[in-house]
Formats: structure tokens, C-alpha cells, sequence
């Protein structure tokens, strides 16, 4: 049987490259917001990093390119896209470790995509979609068995039920960024500006800090990744990618970042690659990768493949 070349449009392309780079932004995001509140930060410091130094940056352009008239959604993009996820992932990652977060917030989202979507369109959701999802979360489970399995802390479903709490946030913020036809820049800038606009006076007054006692080195290397990176240039990128291959699509390809820590944590830190976590990897990519295939291009090959056969 000849299996079918699937055509993939400029559009498509563009919109995998884009979650391509999501997926590495989110990669180092893990292991650099753990690492960060294993030390002297609180949650509420790396969030007032992320959202401080992405407001100083974008604020201005914000204000000058967005009417006022349309201010309120970017006020909910920011409760969710920001201020929502924020708050809750760095929080779980006071309570549980960084892979735990890479399965209930990276496997999250796809998950809350799906079930949103299927929500939204009176549950008519294509089998491959499904399919997909099942893949994902099984080579998800498979990468993360050693951490889920071992002994934990009293404390960690904690942290494990905020990151879930994130993901769903976030799967809500990639739905209305699509559904509202969001500019990629307008809406990291408009996140940006709200989510600094109310949390910061928060932060200044009220809540716990840690980063009067951090040393300079680790302040800079969490403000450049949270502020620039996860809060730019990761966020930027998903809400292109939604723009160019859908919600629910560029969300299922957030699957392979376990994945990616996995490889970039056997090259970088010598961590150990285990059969088991071998194929997960694989599972989980081969998943991730048909979520994002738009349906109608998946039938496309399908009947090509029963003609040529």
C-alpha cells in the first residue's frame, strides 16, 4: 500500500515551525521556573519578573497600537493567558517537580483543547483528533512513569492539581485568541500590559517576597527567560500558531515538550534515557504530530491511500 504525501500549505508550515519553537521555549521553561522556586524566589516573585519585564517592553506599543474600544478582551486574554496561568504554574512548582509539570500542564492543555472544542461544537470531534489525544497521553504517562511512580512528598498532588488548573487556563486563552482573531504581537502585548497593571501593585504591597535576598546572576537568568522568553516569545509563537493551524491543533503539539526535556536533558545533563522513556518519546511525538494535522488534510490521505491500494 502506498501511504499518501500529505500537501501541506505555507500556512501549515508556518504554524508547525511556530509551535516548533513553542515547544522549545517551554522546554527550558520547566526546568528554569523549578529551579528558580527551589531557591530563595516565591511563586509571586517569578511571576512579577515575567510580568514585569514583558510590560516594560511592550506596554508603550500596546497603548499605541490597540483602541481602547477593544480593551476589555485583552483584560480576559490576560486573566487567563496571564495572571490565570501564571499564578498557578509557578505555584505548583513550589509543591512538585518539573516533570510532573511537563505532563499535567503540556498534557494538560491538549486535553482541556479537546474537551473545550468538543464542548463548543456540540462534541463533533474527528476520530484521528481522539486518537491523537490517547497517543499523547499514554507516551506522556510512559516519559513521566519514573517521577509519577516514585515516592512523593505529602504535598505533591498539590502542585500536580494547580499545574492542571494552568493548563486549563491556557487551553482557554488559545480558544479565544483564535476565536476572537487576536494579532499575535497585540495579544502578548495586551497580556503583558493588564497582567502587570494589576498584579504588580499586588506584589509591591502585599505579598511574600524572596528576591531582595537572590543573588544578581539568578534574577537576570529569570528575568530574561520569564519576562522575554516564556512571556514573549513562547507565548507569541502559540498565538501564531493558533492563528495558522488552530487552537486544538498547535495545543497537541505542547505534548512533546516532556519529550524534548527528556533528549535535551540526556545531551546537556547526562540524564538517562530508559527504554521505557525511549518510547514514550516516540508515542508521544507520532501523537502530538497527527493532533496537529488538520482533519480534513488526514481524510485527504486516508482516501488517497484506499484509491492507491
Amino acid at each position: 500500500m502506498k501511504i499518501g504525501r500529505l500537501d501541506v500549505s505555507s500556512n501549515q508550515t508556518k504554524g508547525l515551525l511556530a509551535a516548533l519553537i513553542t515547544v522549545t521555549c517551554w522546554s527550558g521553561f520547566n526546568i528554569v521556573s523549578r529551579f528558580g522556586s527551589k531557591g530563595v524566589f516565591t511563586p509571586f516573585d517569578l511571576a512579577a519578573m515575567r510580568y514585569g519585564v514583558a510590560a516594560a517592553l511592550t506596554m508603550p506599543f500596546f497603548f499605541y497600537l490597540v483602541p481602547v474600544r477593544e480593551w476589555p478582551k485583552y483584560m480576559v486574554l490576560a486573566v487567563f493567558g496571564g495572571l490565570g496561568y501564571g499564578l498557578l504554574v509557578y505555584s505548583g512548582f513550589a509543591f512538585a517537580p518539573s516533570a510532573h509539570a511537563g505532563i499535567f500542564v503540556n498534557g494538560g492543555i491538549p486535553f482541556w483543547a479537546v474537551v473545550l472544542t468538543a464542548i463548543m461544537t456540540g462534541f463533533k470531534l474527528s476520530r484521528h483528533v481522539v486518537f491523537a489525544l490517547a497517543l499523547s497521553t499514554c507516551g506522556l504517562v510512559m516519559i513521566g512513569s519514573n517521577s509519577l511512580l516514585s515516592n512523593h512528598d505529602g504535598d505533591q498532588w498539590i502542585g500536580d492539581f494547580l499545574f492542571f488548573g494552568a493548563a486549563l487556563s491556557w487551553a482557554i486563552f488559545g480558544l479565544l485568541i483564535r476565536r476572537w482573531q487576536i494579532r499575535p504581537h497585540h495579544g502578548i502585548f495586551g497580556i503583558a500590559t493588564f497582567a502587570s497593571l494589576v498584579y504588580l501593585p499586588i506584589y509591591y504591597l502585599f505579598l511574600p517576597k524572596g528576591i531582595v535576598d537572590a543573588a544578581w546572576g539568578d534574577i537576570v537568568l529569570q528575568c530574561v527567560y520569564q519576562g522575554i522568553i516564556a512571556a514573549l516569545l513562547a507565548a507569541g509563537m502559540f498565538s501564531y500558531a493558533t492563528h495558522k493551524i488552530g487552537a486544538c491543533e498547535a495545543s497537541m503539539m505542547l505534548a512533546l515538550v516532556p519529550a524534548f526535556s527528556a533528549v535535551g536533558g540526556y545531551f546537556i545533563l547526562g540524564e538517562d534515557l530508559t527504554l521505557i522513556t525511549i518510547l514514550g518519546i516516540a508515542i508521544v511525538s507520532i501523537g502530538a504530530l497527527l493532533g496537529a494535522i488538520p482533519s480534513n488534510k488526514v481524510a485527504l490521505m486516508i482516501g488517497k491511500d484506499s484509491s492507491e491500494t
